[in-house]
């Protein structure tokens, strides 16, 4: 803005001149040697109008110069220009984002979020307010209250395929979950609980998931003492990137060539070499450990456990016909 009005000044003076009869070269000399306060001789003798125009060109030129050079110095001495044209250069790479997951929140959950998100090949802005949390972290951030539109806006919220609300008090995850339903509408929004009274709250809110970390954890360490070779074989395949057996889950679009058919005359099994373990409707009922004569209709999604390869030839399968 500073370096814009001093442009603007230039122009102003620069024109002023140019209509008094200067030439284009020496009204430009006159112009910078006035708003620099350098103070070499007067090109021709000013007339009363010409001093008048001088007077206020020196008043508003010397104030825009003098700002921009107080703005100037205070970012070299203060060390604030290479983090200024960093954050430039990091709006222009969130701006390029699409179909990105947005993390509000750097703390334990949010870190851990983010994280597993990259591991698998997602894209993460992180939201948090205090800068210095979020310096030197390798995902792109944004320095701000996540519960503001305006901060998620820079986050990209526009063009996010989903958002995490992490943050540590659930009124502030309420606050974020409701600025996200209303921003976009559509979007897919996962939010952080510490309380059990906060999980209603949160899903009238627009949450589409709620989470109790305290919960999950509590369950997962009772499941180590009930079932421990079954709750580390979930872990090793939905986390586990050394084994070659994954879980991934695929969406049936209506115009997919498997929907409307069984499963035996899919032949998924055959044909892509995946073991479908579930599939959900559109409603969100599961159909657990489907038989042959399951329809996969349309809206459903596949839940199925295989590797890769078995699950670039099941995409290949649920893709719509061309």
């Amino acid at each position: 803005m500073a370096l814009g009005m001093l442009a603007a000044v230039t122009v102003f003076g620069t024109v002023g001149f140019i209509v008094a009869g200067f030439t284009v070269l020496d009204a430009l000399y006159q112009t910078i040697t006035t708003i620099t306060t350098v103070g070499f001789s007067e090109l021709v003798p000013f007339g009363t109008g010409l001093k008048i125009f001088t007077i206020v060109l020196i008043v508003i030129g010397v104030s825009v110069v003098l700002y921009t050079f107080t703005l100037v110095v205070q970012l070299v001495v203060e060390g604030q220009l290479r983090e200024f044209v960093g954050r430039r250069r990091m709006d222009r790479h969130i701006n390029q984002l699409h179909g990105h997951t947005i993390v509000c929140g750097w703390g334990r959950v949010g870190r851990a979020v983010a994280h597993d998100l990259a591991r698998e090949g997602g894209s993460v802005v992180v939201v948090d307010q205090d800068a210095d949390r979020v310096r030197d972290i390798e995902f792109a951030a944004v320095v701000g209250d996540a519960t503001r539109d305006d901060v998620l806006r820079a986050a990209g919220i526009e063009r996010a395929g989903a958002l995490i609300a992490a943050l540590d008090g659930d009124a502030d995850n309420l606050f974020v979950t409701l600025s996200g339903r209303d921003l976009v509408p559509g979007l897919f929004i996962v939010a952080r609980a510490r309380a059990d009274e906060s999980i209603a709250k949160l899903q009238k809110a627009g949450a589409d998931r709620v989470v109790n970390p305290q919960e999950l954890g509590a369950a997962r360490m009772a499941s180590f003492v009930s079932s421990p070779n079954v709750a580390e074989f979930i872990d090793v395949v939905m986390h586990d990137r050394s084994l070659e057996f994954k879980m991934r889950e695929f969406d049936v679009p209506a115009d997919s060539a498997i929907a409307g058919r069984t499963l035996r005359d899919a032949n998924l099994r055959e044909e892509s070499g995946a073991l479908v373990l579930a599939l959900r409707s559109a409603g969100g009922a599961f159909t657990t450990n489907p038989t042959g004569d399951t329809v996969i209709e349309a809206g459903h999604v596949i839940i199925a456990v295989g590797t890769d390869a078995d699950f670039d030839r099941l995409t290949a399968f649920a893709t719509p016909i061309r």
